[in-house]
């Protein structure tokens, strides 16, 4: 079964007051950082979900072959790119599952990734989370027969009340490390930004 990666990368950077997209990230920028690291996971396909600054960070970044999905409705938050970014894939997409994946985690292990899939084949449920030590993080894996309800989702929250709501729709899959943390803020860049460039 084809595998999708969906990255939702639409938000406008409040915190950090800057596009995090575009930050420096180890010779390369935050979110070009995030599609390479995608790249080395089992899946077929690479689609990226831009709103804010997209025209900018488009011109600013090289994504590759990875199919551009644009979020008119980014303000609304989260949900509003998971309904775009799922769409999208239901129209344009062969992929029976996906691999949803924040633009903003950039320690997201590919190794995680392939024992979540690999978990997700034989769990014999419709959704996948990794859970780390002693809570539940991304990304998360959904197959195709959810989708329709994930895009009824509204606000900021993402998915994770419906999981919560729909406890036998979820394999949880435990691992011993710690959940990938977000970069929202300058102390963030300051602390995960790798210290030497890349090459």
């Amino acid at each position: 079964m084809p595998t999708a990666a969906l990255i939702l990368a639409a938000g406008g950077s409040r915190r950090l007051g800057r596009p995090k997209q575009l930050e420096p990230w180890g010779g390369t920028t935050l979110l070009e950082h995030v599609v390479s690291l995608v790249r080395v996971m089992p899946v077929d396909e690479v689609w990226v979900v831009l709103g804010a600054e997209s025209e900018r960070i488009l011109a600013g970044i090289d994504l590759g072959d990875a199919g551009i999905i644009e979020n008119p409705e980014w303000e609304e938050g989260l949900a509003s790119s998971l309904r775009v970014g799922l769409d999208a894939l239901t129209r344009l997409s062969r992929a029976e599952r996906v691999v949803i994946m924040m633009g903003d985690q950039p320690e997201v292990s590919p190794e995680v990734v392939a024992r979540l899939l690999e978990a997700h084949r034989s769990g014999g449920r419709p959704v996948s989370i990794p859970k780390y030590r002693y809570t539940l993080g991304n990304p998360v894996v959904v197959d195709r027969s959810l989708w329709p309800r994930v895009m009824s989702l509204e606000g900021d929250e993402g998915a994770m009340r419906l999981w919560r709501a729909h406890p036998e729709w979820v394999n949880e899959v435990w691992f011993a490390e710690h959940p990938p943390r977000d970069v929202d803020t300058e102390a963030d860049v300051i602390e995960l930004r790798p210290r030497h460039p890349a090459g």
